[in-house]
């Protein structure tokens, strides 16, 4: 009996999540198709009737991250999906540099997760990399004052603390020391964008 075209979409959609997982805590090189196969419950031989390569299975995984709003993704974090302009703007700041951000290692974002990955690989995983940065890119470009000339150079700059900021936490062991580089990061990033924070971040 032939599987329903849902089901291939639904066993593409497990593979694609194990392989983010694996990503995320081990990096791309580091983790073999057998082993992303394996965790989705599967045979090596099942991978190319979904991918035609490694890369392409990276690629979608790295796409996938932006299908799962903040709110939905880590318990405790206030997000409206709805809000627009400068509060939504401060929504994806406050999340992005959160505590449940930082300890979800398997819920990172691909920007602080694999970004050395992306550093080292070929023009499809480099491309997708990029998508996912511009895409971060315009959303915090849409809270900031549209007649500002320097607002792109003002948005730029708050993802990379968002990014860089993570980055760094993440590869200390003092979780005091982590907390102060994510506050920090974020101060500044609110304060670059003017911002307004008057509850502060409750998630952090």
């Amino acid at each position: 009996m032939p599987y329903r075209p849902e089901h291939k979409a639904q066993t593409r959609a497990r593979i694609v999540e194990c392989a983010r997982r694996l990503y995320n805590r081990r990096g791309f090189s580091d983790v073999s198709i057998d082993e992303v196969m394996a965790e989705a419950g599967l045979t090596r031989g099942g991978f190319y009737n979904h991918f035609k390569t490694k890369e392409e299975l990276f690629a979608e995984a790295v796409t996938s991250y932006i299908t799962c709003g903040p709110g939905e993704r880590w318990e405790g974090i206030e997000f409206d999906a709805g809000a627009t302009g400068r509060v939504f703007a401060r929504q994806i700041v406050n999340a992005y540099l959160s505590r449940q951000h930082l300890d979800d290692v398997d819920s990172h974002c691909p920007m602080i997760a694999l970004p050395s990955d992306a550093a080292r690989a070929g023009p499809v995983m480099r491309q997708t990399y990029q998508r996912l940065l511009q895409g971060m890119v315009g959303m915090i470009e849409t809270g900031l004052d549209r007649d500002d000339e320097a607002s792109r150079g003002k948005a730029l700059a708050i993802v990379a603390l968002c990014v860089g900021g993570m980055v760094l936490a993440r590869t200390v062991d003092d979780p005091v020391f982590a907390g102060e580089i994510r506050e920090a990061a974020r101060a500044a990033a609110l304060e670059a964008g003017a911002f307004d924070d008057p509850v502060g971040d409750k998630a952090a």
